[in-house]
């Protein structure tokens, strides 16, 4: 008699367990093969004119964004996470 109870409270696990497993994934983070990400910053001129470059490494990459904010020809510096 006792494992008709364990039995129930499996049931219930897993019941909660797949609610919480409900949310969304976006397409960067489904890719098992990728052993790197790429980020991409983008350069805005005052002018109109852009520029982009593509970093592996966060780091890196946030460094010349900041770098490139300090120059007064440039608007913003943008990173993103493009792959």
């Amino acid at each position: 008699m006792r494992s008709q109870p364990r039995i129930e409270i499996l049931v219930i696990m897993a019941k909660i367990k797949t609610a919480k497993t409900t949310r969304k994934h976006t397409k960067l983070g489904k890719d098992k093969r990728r052993k790197h990400k790429h980020w991409q910053v983008t350069v805005f001129y005052k002018d109109g004119e852009r520029f982009a470059r593509v970093y592996t490494d966060r780091e890196k990459a946030t460094k010349f964004a900041e770098r490139q904010r300090k120059s007064p020809v440039v608007k913003t510096a943008r990173v993103l996470q493009v792959g």
